[in-house]
């Protein structure tokens, strides 16, 4: 079993930024891709920013430019660093790891962005 605790999220106002963290814990020898979705209401949920397997950064559309993904192998931590934050970022954002047992996801974090 792995679990994913994320934190970060928050109220902010457009233009600015938040980190949101993402803590991997259990047998996590056989995961490789890791990263955040997103689900806004009434939406599906989407990629925002992954590692793949071979350690390569992936971003959505969407994000790039304003939007950073990293990780500390040592914490066995990926982080979100989100810039420039509009409305539309509005969502619950999700963090997802794939192992050999399984894909797992965390409970989500709120960010909304709003004046």
């Amino acid at each position: 079993q792995v679990q994913l605790v994320e934190s970060g999220g928050g109220l902010v106002q457009p233009g600015g930024s938040l980190r949101l963290s993402c803590a991997a814990s259990g047998n996590i020898f056989t995961c490789a891709a890791m990263g955040w979705y997103r689900q806004a209401p009434g939406k599906q949920r989407e990629l925002v920013a992954t590692f793949n397997r071979g350690g390569t950064r992936n971003l959505s559309d969407s994000v790039k430019g304003r939007f950073a993904i990293s990780r500390d192998n040592a914490k066995n931590t990926v982080y979100l660093q989100m810039s420039s934050l509009k409305p539309e970022d509005t969502a619950v954002y999700y963090c997802k790891i794939d192992c050999i047992s399984g894909v797992y996801w965390g409970q989500g974090t709120q960010v909304t962005v709003s004046s």
